[in-house]
């Protein structure tokens, strides 16, 4: 067996596909293709199922997985402890967070932090997998490329450091000029006639999602997207009532809020690490601004149109 083919089995059992694995590898599809085809066929085993949506581990490729991951996370680590003993360095650090929190709490907190931590490595990633439990196997290990991530739901299982910090709070969004035209509705009662933009049909079901299923029921829904920001978009362009986090809607110029968090719910927001790096003095760091600029921003992430003009001093422990 060519141990390098394991390298193109991770990375597609992690994207869904043989683009995306082949974007992260930095080589062609059908390069990433060859490699799987060869890796089945020294293991005797499918290792992937092609369905539409996508690439889905077989029960053989879940096997593989669950004994490489360890094996993966130990070589990650490896790696960013070397890149964080450096000269000059305090250390490399990656957090991920979904969209919204990664755009509209984090990045806008970073420049106070690297006033007081300015040789300190740290990288944002956006991952909409934070947002909710699965049994997918990525889903499953939420750290398993980061130190550090936010989540959108309390995990179900895997050995980490764990701390809710907060609520992301939603709200139901429509356009000015689709609600002239279509009306305001004032609950789910009242959405009869209008269109909705909803989540993907796959979404956990929990709270905003769980609402808005019940909603789509006679409704007429226009477009589905795990993409909040999508979602916004195409409320600005008069497709429809889209579901949105109230920090990312009520600051949206053009949408206004015509359902609130009272009715739609809200998703509790986690704070993951690893429970071998959460104690070194870096990881840690990050920890406590991600803590910090979350609780700066409880007005607006509640859905209590509070701007959040305390990010300047979001810098961290000395």
């Amino acid at each position: 067996m060519n141990w390098d083919d394991l390298r193109y089995f991770l990375a597609v059992s992690a994207a869904g596909s043989l683009s995306g694995a082949a974007a992260q590898l930095g080589v062609n599809t059908t390069t990433v293709l060859r490699r799987v085809a060869s890796l089945e066929e020294d293991l005797d085993a499918r290792l992937f199922d092609r369905e539409r949506t996508g690439y889905k581990v077989t029960p053989a490729g879940e096997r593989l997985l669950q004994a490489l991951e360890p094996v993966d996370q130990r070589l990650s680590s490896l790696t960013r402890d070397f890149a964080a003993s450096g000269p000059g360095s305090e250390g490399q650090v990656r957090i991920a967070a979904t969209e919204v929190i990664a755009a509209l709490v984090i990045a806008p907190a970073v420049p106070g932090f690297k006033k007081t931590h300015p040789a300190l490595d740290m990288e944002l990633l956006t991952d909409p997998t934070l947002m909710g439990p699965t049994q997918a196997p990525r889903i499953m290990n939420p750290l398993k490329d980061v130190d550090v991530a936010i989540r959108a739901a309390r995990p179900t299982q895997g050995d980490m450091l764990m701390r809710k910090v907060g609520d992301m709070a939603y709200g139901l969004y429509g356009s000015h000029t689709y609600l002239e035209e279509r009306g305001r509705p004032g609950d789910m009662a009242g959405l009869k006639g209008h269109q909705l933009i909803g989540f993907p049909r796959n979404e956990s079901p929990l709270g905003p999602v769980w609402w808005l299923s019940r909603a789509e029921k006679g409704v007429e829904t226009s477009f589905r997207s795990s993409s909040a920001v999508a979602r916004g978009e195409a409320a600005k362009a008069d497709l429809g009532l889209a579901a949105l986090p109230c920090i990312l809607g009520d600051a949206t110029p053009g949408l206004a809020r015509v359902i609130g968090p009272e009715q739609l719910g809200s998703f509790e927001l986690w704070l993951l690490a690893r429970n071998d790096l959460a104690q070194l003095s870096h990881v840690r760091a990050v920890m406590d601004f991600a803590v910090e600029a979350l609780r700066l921003a409880k007005g607006p992430l509640t859905g209590h149109h509070q701007k959040v003009t305390e990010h300047a001093q979001v810098r961290g422990p000395r």
